[in-house]
């Protein structure tokens, strides 16, 4: 009975034993949790425009008469470009000039002179045409008589007929203009020359814009991009003839995730990388968009460059990165180590000193590409699982890898590698020994 008993503990003891040399052991890779700055990073790629463009168009249609920039030309605001031919539109500008001209001096006249001058003008010519009307008149009375009696033939009667009539009409038109001056008096005079100078000035300056837009003028500093036509070629009214680019302001215009663009704001610094420059274009974030693109749902984000590169040219698509949050002095460890749950949450996994890993959550803040902040959790200095701890149990009993184990076994590997290298070398060394003829002269001798 007592030799079973023992038999039974002794068993106990030896499963006892197995069971512990048989608890798992996890090999993993220990970061401390550092101090140091961080910052989240959104990126997209942008397709570059110029910040100022102008698409230049004639307001009429007429021939090239010349062009006067070509392709890559840079322009200042205001520049003659190209012109037209406006022969017929300057001789209209020079007719509607001179009309213009003579109603501004009648005006001056008008302003001038007074309307007691006018009125005494017109009173001497009304008194004038009605003493030449009376004139006539008995005239055209003692000639009707004389043909009754046969005195003088009819061709006289008619003759101060056709008189009498032209002193009717020259008496009654001045007649009416002396009532005109005595009625209206000198403010509605200077009324009806004003209207009169005013309206030819509106045609003539009519006249002149159409003149001026013969003449093609750069609205911006820039360069020309763009020049479809030839001299004599015709240009039509609204087609392009001309653009003209400022390639000192671009823009990396980039459609971002909702989530991404409401963390993002005007002044936020950012990135443009352009293929064969060495380091990116220093730029910011110039425009956030206001509504949604009803298309894709996304925010359109611009990113302006603040000293553009030759490299950089429009139409080009570019990667873009813009900084939306930076925290200077942050616990920070590295994204692979930060795991979530829907249990637990966001966590990580430390190394404790008693030889496992242990559950730590967490409050992540700001998350870059390679690495996150811890907000709350853990303190700096912590060992962070950075590798090997993905879905590993709390408790489980970890060993850390040795550093320098990989560099040790590669060291190794090469001195094995350049071993066989010097053996290879010696047997080829004694092979060429053996097919020199001395040697081949020897084994002949043997043989003998």
């Amino acid at each position: 009975m007592i030799g079973a008993a023992l038999v039974l503990l002794l068993s106990v003891a030896g499963c006892g034993k197995q069971e512990k040399e048989k608890e798992p052991v996890v090999t993993v890779q220990v970061t401390p949790a550092q101090r140091g700055p961080i910052a989240h990073v959104v990126t997209g790629e942008a397709v570059v425009f110029p910040l100022e463009q102008a698409t230049v168009a004639p307001k009429i249609t007429s021939t090239v008469k010349k062009f006067l920039v070509q392709r890559g030309t840079r322009v200042k605001k205001g520049q003659l470009l190209a012109e037209l031919e406006n022969a017929d539109l300057a001789a209209s500008a020079e007719s509607s000039k001179g009309d213009y001209d003579q109603a501004q001096a009648n005006y001056v006249l008008t302003v001038g002179s007074g309307l007691p001058q006018q009125i005494q003008k017109a009173e001497l010519d009304a008194a004038a045409a009605k003493t030449a009307f009376e004139a006539q008149q008995r005239i055209y009375e003692s000639r009707k008589l004389l043909l009754q009696q046969g005195a003088i033939p009819r061709r006289d009667v008619e003759a101060a007929e056709v008189a009498l009539a032209q002193a009717r009409s020259q008496n009654e038109q001045a007649q009416k203009q002396l009532a005109d001056l005595q009625r209206l008096g000198k403010e509605e005079l200077l009324k009806s020359a004003q209207g009169t100078k005013e309206s030819f000035e509106g045609k003539y300056r009519s006249a002149a814009a159409q003149l001026s837009y013969s003449l093609i003028k750069s609205p911006i500093d820039g360069v020309v991009t763009d020049r479809p036509l030839y001299e004599g070629d015709l240009a039509t009214a609204n087609q392009p003839l001309l653009t003209v680019m400022n390639l000192s302001r671009l823009i990396g215009k980039t459609h971002i995730p909702q989530t991404e663009a409401v963390q993002l704001k005007v002044g936020n610094a950012a990135e443009i990388t352009v293929a064969g420059l060495d380091e990116p274009i220093k730029s910011q974030v110039s425009l956030v968009s206001p509504a949604l693109d009803p298309g894709s749902t996304t925010v359109e984000v611009w990113v302006e460059a603040r000293k553009p590169d030759p490299a950089l040219r429009p139409g080009m698509t570019v990667p873009v990165s813009m900084t939306a949050k930076t925290a200077k002095d942050a616990i920070v460890v590295p994204s692979s180590a930060v795991f979530h749950s829907e249990e637990a949450g966001d966590y990580v996994v430390l190394a404790g000193s008693d030889g496992k890993a242990h559950q730590k959550k967490v409050q992540v803040g700001i998350r870059s590409k390679d690495s996150a902040q811890i907000v709350s959790g853990i303190n700096a200095g912590d060992p962070v699982i950075t590798s090997g701890g993905y879905a590993l149990p709390d408790g489980t009993r970890v060993e850390l890898e040795k550093a320098g184990a990989e560099e040790k076994a590669s060291a190794d590997s090469g001195d094995d590698e350049k071993k066989g290298a010097k053996d290879t070398e010696g047997g080829k060394s004694d092979a060429k020994k053996k097919a020199s003829p001395g040697g081949a002269a020897k084994s002949g001798s043997d043989k003998e």
